[in-house]
């Protein structure tokens, strides 16, 4: 009976104590890119036949345009291609895991035209889009050009 009237009370406090909850666990946000701005040097389905050639790229720089509403990049590159020929194509990755945005530039050809191999100066500019929270840094030809971030 003693043991009994020990018991009865432990019982009776225990279940006015919170239950144990587990921790939540951190989510890892994953960027992506809200809105995606025309690109007018995006590889076009046309590409297929032609053959790849380099570009050189002098110059890259970001200006954060506040002006836009909601803000973005633009990315303003300068470089040359092989010949007056050649047809300039920026390719933008979307953002990988640890929020890196890698762009592809190159020219294209088409196969069986001749033209002197005399360099062509371009200058492109292209807007970047809109992306979630964090802060990315920008990658043109495996060369860095800069970072922003987004809130």
């Amino acid at each position: 009976m003693k043991y009994f009237s020990f018991i009865v009370p432990l019982l009776l406090l225990s279940a006015c104590l919170a239950a144990p909850t587990p921790e939540p666990t951190a989510t890892v946000a994953v960027p992506i890119i809200i809105q995606v701005e025309e690109n007018p040097y995006r590889p076009q389905s046309k590409d297929v036949g032609a053959k790849i050639a380099g570009a050189i790229v002098d110059n890259t720089s970001l200006v954060e345009r506040f002006d836009l509403d909601p803000f973005r990049v633009e990315l303003s590159i300068s470089g040359s291609v092989p010949s007056v020929c050649n047809e300039l194509r920026i390719d933008v990755a979307p953002p990988n895991a640890s929020y890196q945005i890698f762009i592809e530039v190159y020219s294209l050809i088409s196969k069986g035209v001749n033209c002197d191999n005399v360099f062509q100066q371009f200058e492109a500019s292209l807007l970047l889009g809109v992306y979630s929270d964090g802060r990315y840094t920008v990658w043109v030809n495996d060369g860095y050009a800069g970072d922003f971030i987004t809130y």
